[in-house]
């Protein structure tokens, strides 16, 4: 039996983390979550899953969680003892945004595993995050489709003999769409995906190709790559998560269905891998698999993406905390789909880069820039 915890067990990803602990009751059990505002949602997991400790986001709302004996903490402190839970076998941090960097670092400072599904946290402070896990012994295992499937095709390789890390990506939901046709595209447009089912952000993140920009920059720290070795390609039927070429001109790539229950039961049950009743992958239904070159023109936060890692330092942390207040901005109809890549293409131009910043320093400088509203 592993004990897990989750944070943000109301998002796509903690709520697919449930449905495998409901899945394998012989293999998982939830000791400690957090949800948010969703109180509704915390008291059917407490009734159902039987947890020890929940946290809510503001303490009134810990009179209205109805079984009185779990222990309910809140806010950014709750959080942390969340996150630093002592029956915690491994913690999935499935939190969307930079409010997940502080428990990661608790937790693996309390040599508590972690299934990482939060993309911020190594966008931000990679570097720092790699090294603390390093000197805790504690393995960071990725949840996200393509950095799953990189793992996977790495076990057993030797790492000098990578020769570059191939990032698939489906181009989300304006892939046929022309930059002209993208002036006048909807917040409802942009949340209708293709292949996927994720929560608002991430969706929109992935029309803008940002998500892939977040994914190239983890790939660099979770994997210890050269930026120049990560490349990314269009692959609109997200069959294909991620390739690896090695030196002596190889390919493995791994396959499956665009379902996120996959990767995360492999973050639960690695090294080992358990059975699941689920969709198989029907290649011969599928019938052919399309591969196109990425346009960087097309597609420029992912090339801001690719700058900000380049430049280093502070850049990214400004990168991804413009990006998550404009979503945000898009998402509330204040500015047009277009005008996220220009407003975060001007603050980066704009920031006066810091090297090598320690954690209270992305920190700071993180809340700074989320602080704004931004014009375009």
């Amino acid at each position: 039996m592993k004990n897990i915890g989750i944070l943000g067990a109301s998002g796509s990803v903690g709520t697919q983390g449930l449905d495998i602990i409901r899945q394998f009751p012989e293999q998982y059990k939830l000791v400690s979550f957090s949800v948010g505002k969703n109180i509704t949602l915390a008291n059917e997991i407490i009734k159902e899953f039987k947890p020890e400790i929940c946290c809510v986001q503001s303490e009134s709302d810990i009179q209205k969680i109805e079984d009185k004996s779990i222990n309910i903490v809140y806010g950014n402190e709750g959080l942390m003892e969340i996150a630093a839970y002592h029956k915690n076998d491994m913690l999935l941090n499935s939190i969307m945004g930079s409010v997940g960097l502080k428990p990661t670092v608790h937790a693996i400072k309390h040599g508590i595993d972690i299934a990482l599904a939060n993309k911020e946290t190594l966008v931000v402070a990679g570097e720092i995050i790699m090294q603390l896990a390093r000197e805790h012994d504690v393995n960071i295992i990725p949840v996200d489709s393509e950095h799953s499937a990189i793992f996977q095709c790495l076990n057993g390789e030797e790492h000098k003999n990578i020769e570059r890390l191939i990032i698939t990506a489906s181009g989300g939901s304006f892939r046929d769409l022309t930059r002209e046709q993208l002036k006048d595209v909807t917040v409802q447009d942009a949340l209708n995906h293709p292949n996927w089912s994720m929560g608002k952000k991430i969706t929109i993140d992935s029309a803008t190709m940002m998500n892939k920009g977040l994914e190239v920059i983890e790939a660099k720290w979770l994997f210890n790559m050269p930026i120049e070795k990560i490349e990314t390609l269009m692959h609109k039927q997200s069959i294909i998560h991620s390739m690896v070429e090695f030196n002596d001109t190889s390919v493995i790539a791994q396959l499956g269905t665009p379902d996120m229950r996959m990767p995360i039961l492999y973050a639960f049950s690695y090294p080992d891998r358990l059975p699941r009743e689920a969709e198989r992958l029907d290649l011969a239904a599928i019938g052919q698999l399309d591969f196109k070159e990425m346009d960087f023109e097309r597609y420029k936060c992912l090339a801001l993406a690719y700058e900000a890692i380049k430049i280093g330092g502070t850049m990214p942390v400004v990168m991804n905390a413009v990006n998550e207040v404009v979503v945000q901005q898009f998402l509330d109809q204040e500015i047009g789909f277009l005008d996220i890549e220009t407003i975060i293409e001007r603050e980066m131009h704009a920031h006066d880069v810091i090297q090598n910043p320690d954690l209270d320093t992305i920190l700071e400088i993180d809340a700074k820039y989320k602080s704004r509203k931004y014009g375009v």
